[in-house]
């Protein structure tokens, strides 16, 4: 039996600063082996159309996935996979909607239990972050993104130039208070659902020290590791495939 026999619902989550158009070859790569895909913008994100400075809430910035995961007729379940800061939208969806979950696939992902995790230390490349002060010079950032000069460097160093291109082109500030202080204290099921980690051994902005240090920390029942940079959808897409499709496979192996 191969391990696309059984066709599977996969819910793609971006990272942030990024939007459901960075998972555009994974998605070619799905549904040319009849699987269906899901790629969502969280809010403020990609083509939605709301300022990223306005939304202050973890819960707000996430409608977009919770509606998703609400409206699923109650005998489907999905597969989530997420990048970068989008594997806490992941944690937050597993302790919500546990009995919707199939199985969540976390891609240089953060994955903390109880959430809580500070921004990436980028220190070493210099001043690279564009901060944006919506509500007043006086106040915190709302919004922040890589700017654009270092965004290569840092994203999308081993990912062809065309990649790096159309993503300078797309990315947009993400949302800051959505992610300060972060906490899941709910969610006693999230233990049912399985979880999958992706390791990107040539990361520079979740490094490979702290993304082993939270697989040791809440041990996923999987553990691959690609070569790629931070974004391995871009640089290393037929491989990520290949995980997406073992890791699918795993939960019917283990039932």
């Amino acid at each position: 039996m191969s391990e696309t026999s059984e066709k599977f619902h996969f819910v793609m989550v971006h990272g942030f600063s990024h939007g459901a158009w960075c998972w555009y070859k994974i998605r070619s790569l799905l549904e040319a082996s009849d699987h269906k895909v899901s790629c969502i913008d969280l809010k403020g994100s990609g083509i939605d159309p709301s300022d990223p400075n306005t939304i202050f809430t973890f819960q707000d910035y996430n409608k977009p996935l919770i509606n998703l995961l609400s409206n699923l007729p109650q005998n489907q379940k999905v597969i989530l996979v997420g990048h970068s800061s989008g594997g806490q939208s992941l944690t937050y969806a597993i302790h919500k909607f546990a009995n919707k979950i199939r199985m969540a696939i976390y891609v240089g992902a953060t994955m903390l239990k109880h959430g809580m995790q500070g921004d990436p230390d980028l220190s070493m490349y210099g001043d690279v972050c564009k901060k944006i002060y919506g509500l007043g010079a006086d106040q915190p950032a709302t919004s922040m993104m890589i700017k654009e000069e270092f965004q290569r460097k840092i994203l999308y160093h081993l990912s062809s130039k065309e990649d790096s291109t159309l993503a300078v082109m797309l990315m947009r500030p993400g949302p800051l208070r959505p992610l300060v202080g972060l906490r899941f204290t709910e969610g006693v099921k999230a233990e049912s659902v399985p979880r999958v980690y992706i390791k990107t051994l040539q990361d520079r902005v979740l490094k490979r020290e702290q993304q082993e240090a939270m697989v040791k920390r809440w041990p996923p029942s999987l553990v691959f590791a690609l070569e790629s940079d931070h974004c391995p959808f871009f640089s290393t897409p037929t491989l990520l495939f290949a995980f997406l499709l073992k890791a699918a496979a795993s939960v019917n192996a283990a039932t």
